[in-house]
This record gives C-alpha cells, sequence and structure tokens, in this order.
C-alpha cells in the first residue's frame, strides 16, 4: 500500500497542476512567450500524472482490493480502476507528447515517425482496445465508449505523421488538436475516479464524462476555424 500511496499523492499534485495549467495555454496569445512556457509546463505535468497513474493502475491490477479496501467487487476495481485507468493515462502522455512534438518537429515531419512516437500511439490503440473489451466483460458500457476517443486519437495522429504531402501550418492545428485532447483526457479521468469519492451516485453518469469532450472538442474546432483562415482575418 505505501507506494500505491506515494503514487495517489504524487498524481494527485501533479494532475491538480494539469488542471489549472491547462487554461493558461488556452487563453494566452498562441505562439507569444507565455503561451509557449506555460504549454511546455502543462506538458510536463500531463507526462508525470500519466505517468503516475501507470504506476498506480499497475499496483491496482497486482492487488485490486487490497488498494481500494473500500470496494468489493475485485473484478470492476481491475476494470475501472486498474485497465481504463491505464488506458487514459496512456492517452494523456500520447496527446502531450504528441502535442510538443509536432511543434518542435515542423521543419523536420520526418522525426513524428521515430519509433518512439510511432510505437506510443501504437501503445495507446492497444490500451484502448483493451479498455473496451475490459468493459464488456463487466459490464460497463462506458468504458466501450470512453475506449473510441483513443483509438481515434492514435489512427489521426498516425495518419498526420506519414501524411505524404503535408501543408503549410497543418502542425499548428495538429499541435491544438492534441494539447486540448490531453486536456480532455486529464479532465475525463478526474471525473472518472475524482467523482467516486466527491459526488459517487453521478459517478457513472454518462453526462458527467461526456462534459470534458464536450468543451475540449468545442476548443478544438474554434481554435482551428480560428487559425485556419488568413492571417489578416484573424483576430
Amino acid at each position: 500500500m505505501m507506494p500505491f500511496l506515494l503514487f495517489v499523492y504524487g498524481h494527485i499534485v501533479t494532475g491538480a497542476t494539469g488542471l489549472v495549467l491547462f487554461w493558461v495555454p488556452v487563453l494566452t496569445r498562441k505562439g507569444a512567450q507565455a503561451h509557449r512556457v506555460w504549454g511546455r509546463r502543462f506538458a510536463l505535468a500531463m507526462l508525470a500524472t500519466g505517468s503516475l497513474a501507470v504506476a498506480m493502475a499497475t499496483c491496482t491490477l497486482l492487488d485490486p482490493l487490497g488498494t481500494h479496501p473500500h470496494q468489493t467487487d475485485a473484478r470492476f476495481v481491475s476494470g475501472i480502476f486498474g485497465w481504463m485507468m491505464i488506458y487514459l493515462a496512456l492517452l494523456t502522455i500520447s496527446l502531450a507528447w504528441h502535442g510538443v512534438t509536432v511543434v518542435t518537429n515542423a521543419r523536420d515531419r520526418s522525426a513524428n515517425r521515430r519509433p518512439f512516437a510511432v510505437g506510443l500511439q501504437l501503445v495507446v490503440i492497444a490500451a484502448a482496445l483493451n479498455c473496451a473489451i475490459q468493459g464488456l466483460l463487466i459490464g460497463q458500457i462506458l468504458m466501450v465508449m470512453i475506449a473510441t476517443i483513443g483509438i481515434a486519437s492514435g489512427v489521426t495522429n498516425l495518419v498526420f505523421s506519414f501524411k505524404p504531402r503535408p501543408t503549410p501550418g497543418d502542425h499548428v492545428l495538429e499541435h491544438i488538436k492534441a494539447s486540448v485532447g490531453a486536456g480532455i483526457s486529464v479532465y475525463t479521468a478526474f471525473l472518472a475516479f475524482g467523482a467516486v469519492r466527491l459526488i459517487p451516485e453521478h459517478v457513472f453518469n454518462p453526462a458527467l464524462w461526456s462534459m470534458p469532450t464536450i468543451i475540449g472538442v468545442s476548443l478544438i474546432l474554434y481554435f482551428q476555424r480560428r487559425f485556419s483562415r488568413p492571417r489578416t482575418n484573424r483576430v
């Protein structure tokens, strides 16, 4: 339990930091120093949060009821706090990584096809498929629904990385999609796992789980529309 609790406390600190930092690059001027600095700090917080979540979920899979003594169903605990947490953690890591690297590699698109970057997306797709399967096994259809996001994310990230004829500036739109997607992932995870203790009666409410996706996708569409317009028309 001691390692598990240490992972939990670290996850809470980095996750709460990421929840707040997410809004700084969203609200600051895009491309400005503040946006770049705080955006990288947000990405680092997401990488740390995701890594700690993987460690927590691994402990849960090794000892479901020992790490969650308030629960009585080991299969349920393994599904929600094990497999789904690993999936969401890997999704958060991949999106944060992709969001930073597509900008860093803007002048060398081939760097987006390095083994680690490609492997990370393939791992996310595999984790999403496993999450869906585990959800079916324990009768949690929400796990299946949320897994579709990871599959779509991994596939579209790979499509961008292997795009044969990239257009100027499309890395900016990809950066927006991935970075806001990381925010969607961490807020979804917060509601999925934090709601168990804060508002347990609504923990499996689809409306609750869908809020980060609705808000995040709206932000993505807004910024993509804004940055797709000619520079002279931007506000």
